[in-house]
């Protein structure tokens, strides 16, 4: 005999915290940052078939500030970790970050100087979608997940402390190397 019985039809009960994260969650607008052969795919999520419009996520935005998710699509070579970071940087708070492809999430077949081996040593990762490249029905799933993820996400004084400790765990984490084999193995 709980409370819900005695209620008229019609009348929701929920959490504030539950409240704002469905809205959030069905707010996102993503900075799209197609870099290689990814982006084609990212492009085609947007299209009539896969309709990304229908998460609320028509809107690429052309400047970080009015952007809090960004698709990072593609290898990252050197020369971009700078500017990736400052549009991290500069887009609002919260934000999320997917990591679009197996180059982007650890730098795929190219194993050198000029590719950075992983967007998550330049800015922290909440999804991670591989694939070469991965196929829109894959960046929809990521999406959704995504969504899962921010409507469950706490509010309060300690989200921001949450969040910077994360971050730091993230980016303080060592990247794994193949260990070489001596010349005797060979």
């Amino acid at each position: 005999m709980g409370i819900e019985e005695k209620l008229p039809s019609g009348v929701l009960l929920t959490s504030v915290e539950k409240a704002a994260g469905w809205a959030r969650a069905r707010s996102v607008w993503p900075a799209t940052f197609g870099l290689a052969c990814c982006a084609i795919e990212l492009m085609m999520t947007g299209g009539p078939k896969h309709d990304l419009a229908r998460f609320g996520m028509e809107r690429a935005s052309n400047t970080p500030r009015q952007a809090d998710l960004m698709i990072v699509a593609g290898r990252l070579s050197q020369k971009m970790a700078p500017v990736t970071r400052q549009i991290y940087d500069q887009m609002s708070d919260p934000k999320w970050v997917i990591s679009m492809g197996v180059c982007a999430s650890s730098g795929g077949m190219f194993n050198n100087y000029a590719i950075v081996q992983g967007v998550d040593h330049i800015i922290p990762v909440d999804i991670y979608l591989p694939g070469c490249p991965p196929r829109p029905e894959m960046l929809l799933d990521s999406i959704l997940k995504l969504h899962d993820k921010i409507m469950n996400a706490k509010l309060g004084k300690n989200r921001d402390r949450q969040i910077t400790e994360l971050e730091e765990a993230r980016l303080g984490l060592t990247p794994l190397h193949l260990a070489v084999p001596e010349e005797s193995e060979l």
